[in-house]
């Protein structure tokens, strides 16, 4: 999308589709209309993915299924020589602010529940945006897309946390940490949530203001 900004004039704005432009979306370099295979990348070209809001929601909704048990299992083990402890993200969070870990506690609910949360009301909001009309500015909607593609490299913390606590704490019978089904579960929900974003073509969000300034030209 190009934006052109003259003194004492609105801005316009002017589609690459328009121009008979299509740019690859891996190496973003761009291409005539009908050219089918990025010649730099190899990657397919499309201007447009006519089926990017159904794979979102298909994603979005598996993300949202897996979701549930993640937080309603159990995400740790904790077997000991007298007893064994099972505990959730949300409990396990509760325990370590009880021992005095509250910075801790703190990054596991915010990694955990916060984002994942926020990430699934992003992901629906700007796939419902697409289609009906938001006071909301096209910048700021393709500010909250990148947003939620970037932090979606972080929303495997309390996987790690898992693997490196099931990894140093084996002492056999005295004492074992084993990731509980939630673990399975929660990273499941990670996975489909980011491949729900990175299905969504945040292309679509200017298409409607192109539209706009093109119907408004021709009167």
């Amino acid at each position: 999308m190009v934006s052109m900004v003259s003194s004492g004039t609105s801005e316009k704005f002017v589609s690459a589709r328009s121009l008979g432009i299509v740019a690859c979306r891996r190496c973003t370099k761009a291409w005539p209309m009908d050219t089918a295979v990025c010649g730099r990348c190899g990657h397919k070209l499309q201007s447009r993915d006519p089926l990017s809001l159904q794979r979102v929601w298909a994603f979005w909704v598996m993300g949202a299924l897996c979701y549930i048990p993640a937080n309603v299992y159990p995400m740790l083990r904790t077997q000991t020589l007298f007893q064994v402890d099972e505990s959730t993200i949300v409990s396990g969070a509760v325990e370590l602010a009880h021992h005095g870990s509250f910075g801790i506690a703190a990054i596991i609910l915010f990694a955990s529940v916060v984002i994942p949360l926020a990430k699934f009301w992003a992901v629906a909001y700007l796939a419902v945006s697409v289609k009906t009309p938001t006071r909301v500015s096209n910048y700021r909607r393709q500010m909250l897309y990148e947003v939620v593609e970037y932090i979606g490299r972080w929303s495997m913390i309390d996987i790690f946390v898992v693997a490196i606590l099931s990894a140093l704490v084996q002492l056999k019978t005295l004492a074992s940490i084993n990731p509980g089904p939630a673990a399975i579960f929660f990273a499941l929900s990670v996975i489909f949530t980011m491949l729900s974003a990175q299905a969504f073509d945040s292309r679509m969000i200017w298409d409607a203001q192109a539209e706009n300034e093109g119907s408004k030209h021709d009167d």
